[in-house]
Order: structure tokens, then C-alpha cells, then sequence
């Protein structure tokens, strides 16, 4: 097991993302600590890893709110006395020309996709220089790399995440804490459920993945494991594309 003995909290746990992160990690021998605002289905999660035969605590958290995530590291630690691995998966998607979109609405996206990195970032980040050793993932997108149509805000988060894991890979670096971003394509999830919908939708944004098909939120589960692992030690700063292709062209 690569995780073995490892704690980990993962972000927006609730979701078919984080659900995969969270199971594939406690496959992997991690403990997990399962936040989400959606507290109902971090229980149920929390209690699927705990048949697994792994550990796992559920908190509710909103990754905007300062004092949540004060309370979710602080919990961590009285629990588990550590935190080895954090995955920065919290987010949230808006459809809305530029002409439309409310500043609350923008305000909201870049809260929750770049705000929420900064601040779980900042609290687990002090946890881990004094271990002197750590790995931060952060769940991107491929629309932090390129353009989509009518999602200037969470184009906006995405591309603020990417250069803000760059910098924390900087520096961190000197107290051996490797920060890493995943770069999800097209996957199936309740972000993407609408999207997918449509047959004419879904042949458009194949012909933009050489592989031909969607991933799944399995496969973004696998990437992360390997960045929490040992197997990833001399990378970091590194925006890992699993996308089929996509960011190919």
C-alpha cells in the first residue's frame, strides 16, 4: 500500500471526485479526512472507508470560510497528531457569458476554486514545515491551460490555481514539501452533468481528446496517489494533465 500510515485530507469529498480520492486513498493504508459543506454524504463516505478497513473522520467545511478551515486542521491533528497529505479538491463551475455574468457569481467561483486552495494551503503548510515534509495536490482543470467558452470565472480560478501551485512548489520547497496540480479533461461528474447531456455537446468535446473517450473520476484517483507517494519525491511544481490528450493540441 503507497499510503500506508499516511493522513490525508481531501477537499470536497462529497462529490464523485472526491469521493474517488477519498476511497482510493484509504485503499492505498491512508487515514482520511473527509470535508465537504455537504455533511450528509461525508458521513456515509467517512463510513464506506471505515468498512474498507481504514480510518476516516467526516467535518463539514466550506473551503471560503477562514475559521472552517481552521477547525478542519485542528481536528486533524487532535485525531491523527498529523497530516502527511493534502488534496485541494473543492470546487465549483459557472456557465455565463462575460456580458452576464453577476459579480457575486464571479466573487463565488474564484472563492471556492482559488481561495480555498490559499487557505487550506496556508494551514496545513505550517503543519508540515514543522515535519519538514509534506505533499500538496491541487485538483485543477484543463480550462486553467486553455480557454472554454462562456466560463471566464472558472478559467480565471483554474489559471490562478496553476501558477499558485508553481509558487508553493518554490516555496515550500526548502522544507521538502512537494506541491503538485492535476489536470483533469472531461470526467463525469456532477460539475460536468449538464454538459454531458447533450449527444451533440459530447461529440464536440470528443473531437478535442485524442484518446476518444471521457475519463473518470478513478483516474484522477490514480494520479493523486502517485503524487501523495513516494514514487512522486523529485516532483514538484508540476501540473499533471490526465485529460486523454486534450492539452495536446
Amino acid at each position: 500500500m503507497k499510503l500506508k500510515n499516511k493522513v490525508a485530507i481531501i477537499t470536497g469529498s462529497a462529490g464523485k471526485m472526491g469521493k474517488a480520492l477519498a476511497l482510493e486513498f484509504a485503499k492505498q493504508g491512508a487515514r482520511i479526512v473527509v470535508c465537504d459543506i455537504n455533511a450528509k454524504e461525508c458521513r456515509e463516505i467517512s463510513k464506506q472507508i471505515n468498512h474498507l478497513g481504514s480510518e476516516a473522520i467526516s467535518i463539514k467545511c466550506d473551503v471560503t470560510k477562514k475559521s472552517d478551515v481552521k477547525k478542519v486542521v485542528s481536528k486533524t491533528i487532535k485525531k491523527f497528531k498529523q497530516i502527511d497529505i493534502l488534496v485541494n479538491n473543492a470546487g465549483k463551475t459557472l456557465t455565463s457569458p462575460i456580458t452576464k455574468i453577476k459579480e457575486r457569481e464571479w466573487n463565488d467561483i474564484i472563492d471556492v476554486n482559488l481561495k480555498g486552495v490559499f487557505l487550506f494551503s496556508r494551514e496545513v503548510s505550517k503543519h508540515m514545515i514543522k515535519k519538514r515534509k509534506g505533499k500538496i495536490i491541487n485538483i485543477n482543470s484543463v480550462a486553467g491551460e486553455v480557454g472554454f467558452l462562456n466560463s471566464s470565472a472558472y478559467c480565471a480560478s483554474k489559471g490562478g490555481v496553476v501558477n499558485l501551485t508553481k509558487e508553493l512548489a518554490i516555496e515550500l520547497s526548502p522544507n521538502h514539501i512537494n506541491v503538485n496540480g492535476i489536470a483533469p479533461g472531461i470526467i463525469p461528474t456532477n460539475r460536468t452533468e449538464k454538459m454531458l447531456k447533450s449527444e451533440k455537446q459530447k461529440k464536440e468535446l470528443l473531437s478535442n481528446i485524442p484518446l476518444n473517450k471521457f475519463g473518470t473520476p478513478e483516474n484522477i484517483a490514480d494520479a493523486a496517489v502517485f503524487l501523495a507517494s513516494n514514487d512522486s519525491n523529485f516532483i514538484t511544481g508540476h501540473n499533471l494533465a490526465v485529460d486523454g490528450g486534450w492539452l495536446t493540441y
